[in-house]
């Protein structure tokens, strides 16, 4: 059964915002009041429906317990009862998602970060073909991207790349992306066919902000220097490159890509802030080890989560024994929510079990 009680608790909500904006809300208010009530929508007008089912099955078994129904009436009543059964089911099912408690950070921006593993060349190249599937995939979503820092490859892609998503709901679509890829494929420059396995890191981070880390500027040591790699004379002639060292935690973080240096300095402290919420949220994963055996994934960098197989056309996610014969449209960023949505849906029915609602 549902429990009335927080359902009672979210259509009042639902009423008391309604008020609120009808009586003239203004400014903040108005924005924060009209993102919850859309957010609420879908869960009330499900409530909703559900509990007028719940008064028609209740009035079919009253058509039902009655004696003096007749029988084409009573087989009438039979088949709507079974039919009302099921979009209660269905309903009731969608109500219990939504009452899920929620990740605090589904809704935040992101910063991906992609780094070649084993495989030398082979894995850097692969590391740029990781970091364009999420950059596609996140232009088809409307979201932003950009680039806080790379390393090229000698052979092309990255030895490592960090970009900056920017959108709403990113980390709820990407925290699952976390950790090992594998690529099996022929290599360019490999004369007899032979297949090579290669490897990438990805991390996903939620973005955080000054409210979410407080960083003791005495805490950090401040390195500038000049940009290294393309840029013509602006290389040789401007320290605009910025390397910070948080002391307390050894994180290193190191950004160039803008010509200025106040720019680079403030890209360098949204990146040490998200590692540093990051790890803490690794140190909160690792307390409630016991709770996430049901998860998708650990979300532990070491994990191999997925292969892709270019001989076979094949993608395959191990966490769930998923296998995709579609790797071009995969890779592409067309088709990866074909993975990431199942994804989500188990970790989704794993919560459900965990909170029994």
């Amino acid at each position: 059964m549902l429990p009335h009680d927080k359902l009672d608790l979210i259509l009042r909500r639902h009423d008391e915002i309604g008020a609120r904006l009808s009586a003239g809300a203004t400014g903040q208010d108005f924005v924060a009041l009209s993102r919850e009530l859309s957010d609420l929508e879908p869960v009330v007008a499900a409530i909703r429906t559900w509990q007028a089912a719940q008064t028609e099955i209740a009035g079919i078994q009253a058509l039902l317990d009655d004696p003096a129904t007749e029988a084409d009436m009573r087989a009438l009543a039979e088949d709507e009862r079974a039919a009302k059964a099921a979009q209660t089911q269905a309903l009731e099912h969608a109500i219990r998602l939504a009452l899920l408690p929620a990740d605090a950070d589904d809704e935040k921006s992101v910063i991906l970060e992609v780094r070649a593993g084993t495989g030398g060349d082979e894995a850097a190249l692969f590391a740029g073909d990781l970091f364009r599937m999420y950059e596609r995939y996140a232009q088809s979503k409307g979201w932003k991207v950009e680039v806080l820092s790379t390393s090229e490859g000698t052979a092309g892609g990255f030895k490592e790349i960090i970009a900056e998503i920017k959108g709403r709901g990113v980390f709820a679509k990407l925290k699952f992306e976390s950790g090992v890829h594998r690529v099996q494929r022929v290599p360019d420059t490999e004369t007899q066919g032979r297949i090579h396995t290669s490897a990438a890191t990805v991390a996903v981070l939620p973005e955080a902000q000054e409210v979410d880390v407080a960083i003791n500027e005495a805490d950090l040591k401040i390195d500038t220097m000049r940009a290294q790699g393309a840029g013509g004379q602006h290389v040789n002639k401007t320290e605009s490159a910025i390397r910070l060292t948080h002391l307390p935690s050894g994180l290193v973080v190191f950004v160039q890509e803008e010509r200025s240096q106040h720019k680079n300095r403030a890209r360098a402290m949204a990146l040490l802030r998200s590692r540093l919420y990051d790890m803490e949220r690794q140190r909160l994963a690792t307390d409630r080890a016991a709770d996430r055996r049901a998860q998708v994934g650990s979300g532990d960098r070491s994990e191999r989560i997925r292969t892709y197989n270019f001989p076979q056309g094949r993608v395959t996610d191990h966490r769930i024994n998923l296998t995709l014969y579609k790797l071009d449209k995969v890779i592409a960023g067309d088709a990866l929510d074909e993975i990431i949505d199942p994804l989500v849906t188990e970790a989704q029915a794993a919560q459900l079990a965990a909170n029994e609602i």
